[in-house]
Order: C-alpha cells, then structure tokens, then sequence
C-alpha cells in the first residue's frame, strides 16, 4: 500500500498530533507537551532514517554502528524512565541480556537473513520491546521498595539477605512488565494484526508465510523481554538502580549479624 504524499496527508498527521495533545491536556493526564515533542521527533527520525537506510545496510561496518546507536538511545530511554540518578545506566545490561542473545540465535541459525536490511528492523523490534519492559519492570521494582520498606526490614528481620528480603517485595509487582507483551501473542489475529504480518501481506507475501514471521517475532519478542525483566528485578534486588538521594551503599554490604541494626538498601532507604 502506497500513501500518496500530498498536503492532505501532512494535514491530518497535524490535526491527530494535537488532538491527542488536546486530549492529555484537558483530561489532565500529564503528557500533553509531550505528545506533541514525541509526534515532532518521529518525523524528524522517520525521514532521517528515510534517508539513509539505503545507503547504511551497503556496509556492515555501518549497519554495526547503526545497532550501536539503536541499542545505545534505547538504553538511555529506559534508564531515565526506571530513575533520574547515575544507575540509570544499568539498564543497559537487561536490554543486552534480552535482545543479544535472541538476535544471535535468529540470525546465527540463518532464520534471519544475514543482512543489514533484515537485521536492522528486527534488532529493532526487539530492543524497542525491551525497553519497554525495562522500563516498567525497573520503575515497579523501586515503587514497590520504597512504598513496602516495613516489609523490607521485616524480612530482613527474620534472616532473609539483602538480595532475597528485596526479590520478595519487588518481583511479583515487576514481573507484570511482561503483561503487555503476554497479551499481544494472545490475541493476535482474535484482536490485532501487528505491522510485520500486515506489512508482508501488503508486500505481496503469502499469508501462511507471513503469519510464521509474526509468530517468529511474537515469539522472539517474549523471549527477549522475559530475559530483560529478569536482570531488571535483580539488579534492582542489588541496588544498582537507585534513586537520587536513596544513598550509597548496596544491599550486599549490610551487616551480616542477625541481632545487629540493619540499613536498608540502596533504593528504599530515606
């Protein structure tokens, strides 16, 4: 399917950009600025990768640095959502966990054509999906930390360690980051059509053909994400996500001494 460019079609992106704009605002859910920087960005990027997508997958020298930068603003993105301090640069361990190996083994195996213009959209797919699960999986595991410290302290006055008094609290509210994804494999096909089935549909492909890619993708997608919330809630169980202010020292280094006052830590502490 081939959109025409024509003036209508710039005139409406516009008019949906700030409906959704109006809506965040008036409803006062926060974002509205925001949804209006994010809808300027994506054309900025869009046409910038327009641009030079052809031109990158020539080289797999260039292709490398185009991962890098796919991989390096992904981290970045989702380590400011988990927290504003200098962890935020863990999260660039559960996007590796997650997305690496996947990529490794679809395109090792030769499922994925070893190419820059099958390689790029898929490494994207899935550190797009990891961000998100990073994202939220990290910002769950602080909350639930800091809002059930009493909890906290109340495992570690039992004998638990550091590390297990925090997975108790923090896993099961961070593991619901897998949520989202859980349900777009659910109910594709019932209630989605995701854009890699779609797009080959469009493209001519066949649709047993293009249904075993989406599935591919749904698959790889769970399996990548799942990794990544995984190294989130452990880091954050070991502190390496804090927030500015929560202090400085790191669960592992409380006094070992059952009777002895423990301190809390690193991300519930006050």
């Amino acid at each position: 399917m081939n959109l025409p460019l024509t003036p209508a079609l710039g005139a409406i992106m516009v008019v949906l950009a700030l409906a959704g704009a109006a809506v965040a605002w008036t409803g006062r859910l926060g974002f509205g600025r925001d949804v209006l920087v994010a809808c300027a960005r994506a054309a900025v990027q869009l046409a910038a990768v327009s641009l030079v997508i052809v031109w990158v997958v020539r080289s797999w020298s260039w292709v490398a640095l185009f991962l890098l930068v796919m991989y390096g603003v992904a981290a970045g993105t989702a380590g400011r959502r988990v927290t504003a301090g200098r962890g935020a640069a863990w999260a660039a361990l559960p996007l590796a966990a997650g997305a690496g190996p996947v990529l490794g083994l679809l395109v090792g195996t030769g499922v994925v054509p070893a190419g820059g213009i099958t390689v790029i959209p898929v490494a994207g797919i899935l550190l797009g999906g990891c961000m998100t699960a990073t994202a939220l999986a990290g910002r769950r595991a602080l909350d639930e930390l800091e809002q059930r410290r009493g909890e906290v302290e109340a495992a570690l006055s039992i004998g638990f360690t550091d590390r297990e008094a925090a997975l108790e609290i923090c896993r099961p509210a961070a593991a619901r980051a897998l949520v989202p994804a859980l349900d777009q494999t659910r109910t594709v096909g019932l209630v989605t059509l995701p854009g890699a089935f779609v797009g080959m549909l469009l493209g001519g492909a066949d649709p047993v053909q293009a249904g075993a890619v989406q599935l591919l993708v749904l698959i790889a997608l769970l399996a990548a994400e799942a990794a990544a919330v995984l190294v989130t809630i452990e880091l954050a169980a070991r502190g390496r996500f804090r927030r500015p202010g929560a202090g400085s020292d790191s669960p592992g280094t409380a006094a070992a001494a059952p009777r002895r006052p423990r301190r809390l830590p690193r991300p519930w502490r006050r």
